[in-house]
């Protein structure tokens, strides 16, 4: 979905747009209240988004989106960047902006859009002592003790072992009640590490394995006199 009150860019980036076949536009706005609009109706995977614009601006539009994964800010004014990204951008573009950057930015929705989907293929399903990952049409047989730490990504988890990481789509506050990871401790809004691979734990950080992790704030009471 491309929203922008001026016409020219507006047709600038749809042009663009098609000459990605992985890409469909589904709809082209002047006007932040028209795309919310359709949006409510019928949610893209992705938006381009101009901010400065009469009535509601891009910003406050993708604060109303937040549910669609990919965001594209496109602005002539490079301050607006720390605001974008505080709305959860993939990318941040000033106008005018050459093909070329455009590329890229076209490169990472792919990447981002690629991740999404594998991400979403995976789920799990807990056993007395392994963990069973879908990755596509194969199923991964992990022991749990192989399992170092979770990393939260937004929605997702990632699951690292010391061959590989996985994703689960479940969030880590989720995960870690499930029955199966009663050995997990949670040390940071991001992370839960295996207890048995800690090493060392200090005042801002866990030596996990190999891995130093960060230890958050709120987190410190549940490591004091851990070893």
């Amino acid at each position: 979905m491309v929203v922008d009150d001026d016409e020219v860019d507006l047709l600038t980036v749809a042009m663009y747009l098609e000459d990605y076949s992985f890409i469909e536009i589904t709809g082209r706005f002047d006007a932040a209240e028209k795309a919310l609009m359709a949006a409510k109706k019928t949610p893209p995977d992705a938006l381009f988004l101009d901010i400065d614009m009469p009535g509601m601006n891009g910003l406050q539009l993708r604060e109303q989106l937040l549910h669609v994964p990919a965001c594209i800010f496109i602005t002539s004014y490079p301050d607006y960047a720390v605001d974008s990204f505080d709305m959860a951008a993939l990318d941040f573009l000033v106008k005018p902006f050459t093909a070329e950057r455009f590329t890229k930015t076209i490169n990472r929705l792919r990447e981002f859009h690629t991740i999404r989907q594998k991400a979403a293929m995976l789920n799990h399903t807990l056993g007395a002592d392994t963990i069973f990952i879908k990755d596509g049409h194969e199923q991964v047989k992990l022991q749990l003790h192989e399992i170092i730490y979770f990393e939260a990504l937004n929605n997702y988890t990632s699951i690292v072992t010391n061959n590989r990481k996985y994703a689960v789509h479940s969030p880590l506050g989720s995960l870690i009640k499930e029955k199966g990871f009663q050995n997990f401790i949670r040390i940071h809004r991001s992370y839960a590490v295996q207890k048995h691979f800690i090493r060392k734990v200090s005042a801002g950080e866990v030596l996990v394995d190999t891995i130093t992790l960060p230890v958050g704030r709120s987190y410190k009471d549940v490591l004091k006199g851990f070893l």
